[in-house]
């Protein structure tokens, strides 16, 4: 079974998880203005009464929280915001402060539990950002937002207190750990995930 148009431009929209112009949409897809404008109207019209909703201008479109969903969405976007980030929030701080980029798992690594959670609190805090990782297109980069190392009155990472040392320290141990057995979550790993 094909496709239909409508369920292309969702999924599209979806992983874009942000606005698209219609015409880079109609591009994409192949389709003409008329038959962009009609698949998103029954878009529209299929999530009437779900928790996300189309919004549209002349040139762009979006898929977004819908208006009745807007104050659930706040609410808990609000509650992970007023959680304190805590010393796993702080060992991953530091870790991407005094390694520089690192990946998810590397920061798991170097912790030794999962640190999703700690990532995205970090993130929705505006502490790190998330970039594509030119090594390997299946995991993001992690690294210090302008605003974190402004708060720390460091106009880059080499500016932090002992910086060569700790990233010293912290290379040094990575090598280590290479020439070690590989991490095995499931042999006497006692540590829980956050």
């Amino acid at each position: 079974m094909t496709m239909e148009l409508q369920q292309k431009i969702e999924a599209l929209l979806f992983s874009e998880g942000g606005t698209i112009a219609k015409k880079k949409l109609a591009q994409i897809l192949e389709a003409d203005p008329d038959q962009l404008a009609a698949a998103i109207q029954i878009l529209r019209d299929t999530k009437q009464g779900t928790g996300l909703t189309i919004v549209e201008t002349e040139r762009d479109v979006t898929l977004a929280v819908a208006p009745e969903a807007t104050e659930t969405v706040q609410g808990a976007f609000e509650r992970e915001l007023g959680r304190e980030i805590g010393d796993a929030g702080l060992e991953v701080l530091a870790i991407v402060l005094y390694r520089g980029p690192s990946t998810r798992s590397q920061i798991d690594y170097i912790r030794g539990v999962n640190t999703s959670s700690t990532i995205r609190l970090l993130a929705a805090r505006g502490l790190l950002e998330r970039t594509a990782n030119p090594e390997d297109a299946r995991e993001y980069l992690y690294r210090p937002t302008v605003e974190l190392l402004a708060h720390l009155g460091a106009r880059d990472g080499r500016e932090l207190p002992e910086y060569a040392k700790i990233a010293s320290e912290l290379a040094a141990f990575e090598e280590s750990q290479k020439s070690k057995e590989p991490f095995d979550d499931h042999a006497g790993n006692t540590e829980h995930s956050e």
